[in-house]
């Protein structure tokens, strides 16, 4: 099995600095080249994904487009979750993305949060949420 790691990505870092506003989206996507390069099973995001805990809607859009460019697609998953009780919330019933017919996920990402991108406010949501209800990546571990 192949597991690919990364952390604290901080999309949106500097976003407003005209010099250096790319340069997270551009080391996310060395990790996702890297990850599919050497054909990982699936990439572990290990928190901090985003730079603030309400990301921007450049960022957003940015992140979302990263994501179904590199994490879906034809490949097969080979991965079988044997305890699904922590990924999600209790209203997606635990089950990953690559899993749901709805979806043709190639390349799995589980990812839990950090302190820049923690659920907060009603619902205790966060961007996480986000990608996680647009089928993009699987998020697990939440603590609220």
């Amino acid at each position: 099995m192949r597991i690919f790691i990364s952390t604290d990505n901080h999309l949106g870092h500097a976003e407003d600095n005209e010099m250096r506003q790319d340069d997270s989206f551009l080391a996310m996507e060395e990790v996702f080249q890297r990850a599919t390069g050497c054909e990982a099973d699936f990439l572990l995001l290990g928190g901090d994904l985003f730079d603030k805990n309400k990301p921007s809607r450049n960022t957003m859009v940015k992140s979302v487009k990263m994501f179904k460019k590199y994490c879906l697609g034809e490949r097969p998953v080979a991965l079988q979750p044997l305890a699904l009780d922590s990924i999600g919330d209790k209203h997606h019933g635990g089950f990953v993305n690559y899993e749901d017919p709805c979806m043709n996920v190639s390349l799995p990402v589980f990812i839990i949060h950090g302190n820049h991108d923690d659920p907060a406010g009603k619902g205790s949501y966060s961007a996480l949420d986000v990608l996680w209800n647009a089928g993009l990546v699987n998020y697990f571990g939440k603590q609220v």
